[in-house]
């Protein structure tokens, strides 16, 4: 299970002076103009972050240069001035500076708001995902049902277009096969590895998806009136499908958006912005409100009960990920983390971090 309340010691006043020294906290010779912010982001301090002082902001610092050599796409209706936010980008502390000068960093450099729904409530939903590992095969066999496919290369459109059609008329490139739900599983995580007949380890992970709507699989049961033995839990619904294969293909293409997918040599985690995903730092949220690459703060807990209070980057987004206050947490990839992730549904709190010296910039 992972230690997440591991902190290290702080160390002493005067360390601190000097190690905060060789950290660039000096001002942003970049202003922004004068563009409202949106009504809901209201801006607190910094000890209205509940657990703010505990957590090892380090981890977020590593996360959060992968966001400064990714290509950002500045959209949504919170959105950091491109200029702005690359100038923090070449004032990052060092990979060795301690967890205080990292923390004054962050402080000096961004403003926390508070996010509030459209209803003016503070509190939303967080979810959990991670990299799966799946049984696959090569050639379609009777346990291998369904294709993994990639992207068409012969022209044919996909967007719009439905899994079902998708699949039955085969728009794309089959890769690999496996059980469909097992696809299913791995189409909602976005990523995952394969373990072939032969023992090896086939990495593929998110291509494109054709734009159409996400159907939960356990409200459809829900809906038919059939309650599998342990609840709704994902571990209920998958067993249950893969019982019942005739049941599994009717619910499972009654949801018509499609994932595909790229083979890739690189074992890390790629989201949607295009960079590795750091474990319990990077989160998935809706990139029609947000530009992807924010640090972002999370008060919740976790399937446990664990209080979780952590420093992330929204990093990636999701079908079901949408509303202000909703987010996907990335617990990493194994069975380990499907532990944590499987179950994880919880409420709590959300605080976006904004460059200080300039807030917001309306959409070009």
């Amino acid at each position: 299970m992972f230690n997440f309340n591991k902190i290290w010691n702080f160390i002493g006043l005067t360390v601190f002076v000097v190690a905060l020294a060789g950290c660039d906290l000096s001002t942003p010779t970049h202003v922004g103009d004068d563009s409202k912010i949106p009504s809901n982001l209201h801006a607190v301090s910094y000890s209205s972050l509940p657990g703010w002082r505990d957590d090892d902001v380090r981890y977020a610092l590593q996360a959060f240069r992968n966001t400064c050599k990714a290509k950002i796409q500045y959209n949504g209706s919170v959105i950091p001035d491109p200029e702005l936010l690359r100038e923090k980008c070449n004032m990052l502390p060092s990979a060795s500076a301690s967890i205080s000068t990292v923390r004054a960093w962050f402080e000096s450099h961004f403003q926390p708001y508070q996010v509030f729904n459209e209803k003016g409530g503070k509190t939303g939903t967080y979810t959990g995902y991670y990299s799966p590992v799946i049984d696959g095969c090569r050639h379609q066999s009777a346990v291998c049902n369904e294709p993994i496919m990639g992207v068409p290369i012969d022209g044919r459109n996909y967007k719009n277009v439905s899994k079902r059609d998708i699949v039955n008329k085969k728009i794309g490139r089959v890769l690999y096969w496996a059980n469909i739900v097992d696809v299913q599983n791995l189409q909602i995580q976005g990523s995952g590895m394969l373990r072939l007949e032969d023992g090896s380890l086939v990495k593929l992970n998110f291509a494109a998806v054709n734009d159409m709507p996400f159907k939960s699989i356990g409200t459809q049961l829900q809906q038919k009136g059939i309650k599998p033995a342990g609840g709704y839990s994902a571990d209920a619904v998958w067993s249950h499908l893969k019982q019942n294969p005739s049941l599994a293909k009717e619910v499972i293409y009654n949801n018509p958006r499609y994932v595909y997918f790229y083979e890739t040599e690189q074992k890390s985690v790629i989201g949607k912005l295009g960079t590795p995903l750091s474990k319990i730092r990077s989160v998935a949220m809706d990139d029609s409100l947000y530009t992807l690459g924010l640090p972002v703060y999370i008060n919740t807990t976790l399937s446990d009960g664990r209080s979780f209070n952590r420093l992330m980057i929204a990093q990636d987004t999701g079908g079901a990920i949408k509303g202000w206050i909703r987010a996907d947490i990335f617990f990493g990839s194994g069975d380990e983390a499907y532990q944590v992730a499987h179950g994880q549904h919880a409420t709590g709190q959300m605080f976006i971090l904004m460059p200080k010296e300039y807030t917001y910039v309306k959409p070009r």
